[in-house]
């Protein structure tokens, strides 16, 4: 073996050191997506945004976020994921400053999509830098199970640290709060983070499947959303989700085709990856609706204030981290992922499954808290496999790309869960006031209207249980290794004859 690769196989000493830089740009990424729900409210009212345009806040994070992953993991293994990390935690920092001093709805809509956009260049090199410092098997369980904590957590820690930001500051500390974890990043990594030799992709950039792929999410993104405000049958919607599918179709030709592609189809074709980030992204789906209603339900149903609610999700945060940290990271080494993914998104649906008899005055410590633990510990023990799998095995020059489309399913699967389940929702809330019209008077008007969204709350949530189960189904059908030995993980990426490794057991997923 040359000396190069015998030392891209050796492990990095500094590793642990950058685990925890990694760990507080993917925090920040996370929560950022959750953070600024909570301060909505104050934000539309401080700077005039109409009720029409306000989904844009959410919605130009979630368009360029999903739509840029893909070209921001090829960046990753072309630039290098060091480098591509610090411009990504620079750049999202600059927007987030440029969010917090918004005057006007516009500014305030670009800064979202600003940090869209160098949140995917982020978010696929922080999970990359992962997957090739840790190559064995029990540390790369341990390092994951903090990352799986981090990823599945952070979007309910951002409903906390929104909650207190909102109360006892003002809503730009939603932004201005990236800017110190940002500073401490960039340092770490500059200080601290090494990448492996041989890693970089030195393959040309595919700027025919950068467009097409782009373009196709980001029509699947915003069909989804024009679904929740215009409705399916509008021609708006309808076009999108057309225009999408043409562009994806297409998407996957070039790729078949192109010498140096965007996306490596071999990356996705492998059945225990395919099985991966279409089981997590069905996941999120479900997860992220859930999110939203619940900080309706506790606000406006039960008028908890914005502090409290966000600690209302507390448990649901513990239950992620013992899920992730202690059931997954010590079992991954001993059983197949899919009897950790599987059982894990069945208990995360027994919880949601108890949030189906959501009622106006349910009880929290009777009915959510025992609902949220059970999802958190379910969600967690299902992510810190699916992540750890959804890299593994691939070539090193491959592993930006991989790494992106893990986050891919999360934030397509977040947008998407937002838009479907809010329509939802919202068409069995309707359903509800013109079947009960005659009952408003013996509510009262707030009753009446309370009653009218939890019914849709909670039909939303039986479709959010049914998306679990499919996930959990995938997971246990398409995901076939068994648990591993010590041997590291595929690093060298001179041969194509490791472009399937995952699919043999060298290492614990």
């Amino acid at each position: 073996m040359p000396e190069t690769a015998a030392h891209s196989l050796l492990p990095d000493p500094r590793r642990w050191k950058a685990l925890a830089f990694i760990a507080i740009a993917q925090l920040m990424v996370v929560l950022d997506a959750t953070i600024v729900n909570i301060a909505l409210p104050s934000a539309q009212a401080d700077l005039g945004i109409s009720e029409a345009n306000r989904q844009w806040v959410i919605t130009a994070y979630a368009l360029a976020f999903g739509g840029l992953l893909l070209f921001g993991g090829r960046i990753a293994d072309l630039w290098g994921r060091r480098r591509t990390f610090v411009a990504g935690l620079a750049g999202f920092a600059g927007a987030s400053a440029l969010g917090g001093a918004a005057v006007n709805e516009g500014m305030l809509f670009g800064a979202r999509a600003l940090q869209g956009a160098f949140g995917a260049l982020l978010a696929p090199a922080a999970l990359s830098l992962l997957a090739v410092m840790f190559t064995e098997a029990k540390e790369r369980a341990k390092a994951f199970g903090i990352y799986g904590a981090i990823a599945g957590g952070g979007g309910a820690v951002g409903l906390i640290l929104g909650g207190v930001l909102t109360e006892y500051l003002d809503w730009r500390w939603t932004f201005f709060v990236n800017i110190p974890f940002a500073a401490v990043a960039t340092v770490g990594a500059i200080l601290v983070i090494r990448e492996p030799e041989g890693a970089r992709n030195s393959s040309g950039l595919d700027i025919p499947g950068v467009i097409l792929a782009t373009s196709g999410l980001v029509s699947l993104v915003y069909g989804f959303t024009r679904a929740e405000s215009d409705g399916w049958a509008s021609g708006v919607t309808i076009g999108l989700f057309v225009a999408s599918a043409v562009l994806l179709a297409a998407f996957v030709f070039v790729e078949s085709r192109v010498k140096a592609p965007l996306l490596p189809l071999r990356v996705v074709l492998d059945r225990n990856r395919g099985g991966v980030y279409a089981s997590l992204g069905l996941a999120i789906i479900a997860m992220f609706g859930l999110f939203l209603f619940l900080t309706y339900y506790l606000q406006i149903v039960e008028g908890y204030s914005a502090l409290k609610t966000g600690f209302a999700f507390l448990p649901m945060i513990a239950g992620m981290i013992t899920g992730s940290t202690q059931i997954g990271a010590r079992l991954m080494t001993r059983v197949p992922p899919r009897l950790l993914m599987a059982p894990g998104f069945l208990v995360a649906g027994i919880g949601m499954l108890l949030l189906t008899q959501l009622d106006v005055g349910s009880s929290y410590a009777g009915l959510i808290l025992p609902a949220e633990l059970l999802l958190g510990l379910g969600m967690g023990t299902a992510f810190m496999p699916a992540m750890s799998l959804a890299t593994h095995g691939v070539q090193p020059r491959d592993a930006g790309v991989a790494s992106a489309m893990v986050n891919t399913s999360q934030q397509v699967g977040g947008a998407i869960g937002t838009a479907l389940l809010n329509t939802i929702a919202a068409s069995a809330t309707t359903a509800w006031v013109a079947a009960h019209g005659s009952e408003a008077a013996t509510l009262g008007k707030q009753g009446f209207i309370n009653a009218a969204a939890v019914h849709g709350y909670a039909t939303a949530i039986w479709w959010a249980v049914g998306i679990l189960a499919v996930a959990a189904t995938i997971a246990a059908v398409l995901i076939n290794t068994g648990q591993g030995d010590s041997g590291p993980a595929a690093s060298s990426g001179d041969s194509e004859g490791v472009e399937d490794a995952v699919s043999v057991p060298v290492i614990a997923h």
